[in-house]
């Protein structure tokens, strides 16, 4: 190119840059990290609106290490009424009865679904240790409950043969199933699937995850758990909070992975772990179902801003959570309805950027409501999970391109 045509090219860029129309949303109590409050009525012109006066009786599994047996607000919510509580250790059973205000406690998840039947549960939430999800779903949709679990919806390639039975239990029972990914109401994705939804960003040509969790670089992740399933975890077994940023925008999935990682030099990846596994940061780069590509990573063994971040561009439009900020014809904003509405008053929208709340919502009202479908269901859950277990498995080897099951 002579110097004439770059001149002449450049001046096209910077005159396309100058002509792009950004929407920027108002930064209002945002905190960037894993477990930030955030404002529950964003916008105060869409305020939450009843639609039925039946309450769903539930059952809630595990306070455990992080209380996120309460942490979602089943208790605050007008439509649902906790009827039952347990988690494996009496005074953690105790403390999420007092704080839930349950009106009976069992010694474990089985026992508590045995007896639905008798307290006449609709629902169960789980949120014990992430080996049980798998197994405890599919014994509570056996049971004819609806389910609602923590993250992950199983956990790695010891499980992989639960998977179609989730599948086939959702079907079979004809309940409903969630999992809780934070990531699908947090402020920027919700906004990001919105836009999508309407048309505003086109198909997805390129999206990033980020989830970052590194508490010190002596033990890493540092984060309790039953029996120490997270001690030396594969950082991809638990993805969803980064490849929550394409399938719970696009409600996609990935085809294919190549996952590179370097051995960690903390020591609960240096000293052997039950997973044999020697990495504590993956950086997985996935091929979506329609062609285009994403870079997705879990890291928690090197110096970083802990928090979840994701940012999608479309052949129509782009957006970047990091500033909050919407690139494309803003023009038909005004027509789309992209900000969360608020959540019925007493009822906090919690940690993960004020998540929580939103999600128990987003559950209770498909519950109650026929023509609302909840953003989380067991195949979308599957697909943010399944890519996270063969990203690991190409680790192990090397970097090799794997391609990713259906999940149905």
């Amino acid at each position: 190119m002579d110097r004439r045509n770059f001149i002449s090219a450049t001046a096209s860029i910077f005159a396309a840059q100058a002509f792009a129309a950004q929407w920027k949303a108002p930064e209002k109590n945002v905190v960037k990290g894993g477990f930030d409050e955030v404002a529950s009525d964003l916008d105060g012109a869409l305020p939450w609106k009843p639609y039925s006066e039946k309450k769903v009786r539930v059952g809630i599994a595990g306070e455990g290490v992080c209380s996120f047996g309460s942490a979602f607000g089943y208790q605050n919510h007008p439509n649902a009424d906790v009827i039952a509580c347990t988690d494996l250790n009496p005074e953690r059973c105790k403390l999420l009865q007092k704080r839930t205000g349950a009106k009976k406690t069992y010694s474990s998840c089985e026992d508590m679904i045995k007896h639905a039947a008798d307290d006449k549960l609709d629902m169960v939430y789980i949120a014990t240790d992430a080996p049980s999800h798998a197994r405890l779903s599919i014994m509570a949709l056996e049971h004819g409950l609806h389910v609602v679990c923590a993250v992950p919806a199983f956990l790695g390639k010891e499980q992989l043969e639960l998977v179609p039975k989730i599948m086939d239990a959702v079907k079979r029972s004809g309940k409903l199933y969630q999992m809780n990914e934070t990531t699908a109401f947090r402020q920027s994705c919700y906004e990001m699937r919105k836009l999508y939804e309407a048309g505003a960003m086109g198909e997805i040509v390129y999206a990033e995850g980020e989830y970052f969790h590194c508490c010190d670089l002596k033990n890493g992740l540092s984060v309790g758990s039953y029996n120490g399933w997270r001690d030396g975890i594969p950082p991809m077994y638990y993805p969803t909070h980064s490849t929550g940023f394409y399938t719970c925008v696009t409600g996609k999935r990935f085809i294919e992975t190549t996952c590179i990682a370097t051995p960690s030099l903390i020591k609960s990846y240096t000293n052997g772990n039950r997973y044999n596994n020697p990495f504590g940061s993956e950086f997985a780069f996935m091929k979506m179902e329609t062609g285009g590509s994403t870079r997705m990573l879990v890291s928690y063994d090197v110096p970083c801003v802990n928090g979840e971040r994701g940012r999608v561009w479309g052949q129509k439009g782009g957006y970047d959570d990091a500033a909050m900020t919407f690139l494309g014809d803003t023009s038909q904003l005004k027509s789309i309805d992209f900000k969360r509405h608020a959540l019925p008053k007493g009822m906090p929208p919690g940690g993960h950027g004020g998540s929580h709340g939103y999600l128990t919502e987003d559950f209770l009202k498909a519950i109650l409501d026929p023509n609302h479908h909840h953003v989380v269901n067991e195949r979308i859950a599957l697909d943010t999970t399944i890519c996270g277990v063969y990203s690991h498995m190409s680790a192990m080897r090397g970097g090799e391109t794997l391609k990713i099951p259906a999940v149905s």
